[in-house]
């Protein structure tokens, strides 16, 4: 007798393997990563980390650009961001 498998273990969908618990994924992998924010006032570009757990001034016009809340932090409305990448 031959069994079918539902899923393909070896081969997860992406989408579910996203979804997944980090831990559980076939390869473990952070849900954190870096980003560069910028600022809305002056347009300098700063580094931040997604789960912040301080609040991140701007270096040159002191703006608050993100708040910590219990997991990720919550950017400021009007600051612009995107994933750092190695």
């Amino acid at each position: 007798k031959t069994v079918n498998m539902l899923e393909d273990l070896l081969h997860p969908n992406a989408v579910e393997e996203k979804r997944r618990c980090k831990f559980k994924r076939l390869v473990q992998s952070p849900n954190s990563f870096f980003m560069d924010v910028k600022c809305p006032r002056c347009y300098n570009i700063t580094t931040i980390f997604s789960c912040a757990q301080t609040p991140v001034m701007c270096a040159s016009c002191s703006v608050v650009l993100c708040q910590p809340t219990g997991g990720k932090a919550r950017l400021t409305e009007g600051c612009s961001f995107r994933k750092k990448v190695d």
